[in-house]
């Protein structure tokens, strides 16, 4: 609800800065699903933290979800979760050391994107 406020100070609509919001909570529960998920078969050690942080997105998304967009709300962590376990999978399967590199740091960003939503 504060990130609908401030939106409204630049102009944004009320709408529009919900709606913004239910794509942002639902691509951030789709990251920390596919990070979670390889978390556990890579045997990370952060891998309960994670869970605990898409736990916590994930019931963020239920609370402002509106009633009738759960096939919406679903298409986007399911879109999210693929890239973000497609850049894991270039990360440490890679031949290509640079584009290894490009796909850590990708996953970094939208992981720290992500996190930077939850108070800890």
């Amino acid at each position: 609800m504060l990130c609908a406020l401030l939106s409204l100070s630049a102009g944004t609509t009320a709408a529009e800065a919900d709606d913004r919001l239910l794509h942002q909570f639902a691509s951030c529960t789709g990251r920390l699903s596919a990070l979670m998920e390889h978390q556990w078969l890579m045997g990370h050690a952060d891998a309960d933290k994670t869970q605990a942080w898409r736990n916590t997105m994930a019931s963020l998304l239920d609370a402002i979800q509106p009633q009738g967009a759960g096939r919406m709300v679903l298409s986007l962590r399911i879109e999210a979760k693929m890239a973000q376990a497609s850049l894991l999978q270039r990360a440490v399967f890679n031949d290509d050391p640079a584009d290894a590199a490009r796909a850590q740091q990708q996953s970094e960003v939208a992981i720290a994107t992500c996190a930077s939503l939850i108070i800890t």
